[in-house]
């Protein structure tokens, strides 16, 4: 086996692996899935360029990661489902989980998702948004 095809397959598996975190990070509140998303999506085009082809053709692609690099940036109607769907799952979490530690981190990420979504990402006005789609 050449270097070149070990590298593919390791990319590949190493892209694969970051796209089921990226998935599991779109449900659960504490593990954020872009990242993974971005880093799969990364893997993909260094092992083949058919994997980055499919990869961008993806869906999860497309809603996540594609508009967020394009505007970059959310409007606020999108940070505030994402945080209000991250939010609802962070408290379910807290009421079930009985060690004080845990609760504790849990309250600690989701304000720092909060601090993170305002003060980070930068806030895109839906007008701007729709005059983009236009064109």
């Amino acid at each position: 086996m050449t270097l070149k095809k070990m590298k593919s397959i390791l990319f590949m598996l190493l892209g694969s692996i970051s796209l089921v975190f990226g998935i599991a990070g779109t449900v659960l509140p504490v593990l954020p899935g872009g990242p993974f998303y971005l880093f799969a999506a990364y893997c993909f085009a260094k092992s083949s360029k058919r994997m980055e082809n499919w990869f961008k053709s993806t869906a999860i692609y497309e809603k996540y990661v594609e508009a967020f690099l394009q505007k970059k940036g959310m409007t606020r109607k999108e940070k505030i489902r994402i945080n209000v769907t991250a939010d609802f799952f962070i408290l379910l979490s807290v009421v079930f989980v009985d060690i004080l530690f845990v609760r504790i981190l849990l309250i600690g990420l989701a304000l720092y998702k909060h601090y993170y979504f305002i003060k980070k990402i930068k806030t895109l006005h839906p007008e701007s948004c729709e005059v983009e789609k236009s064109q």
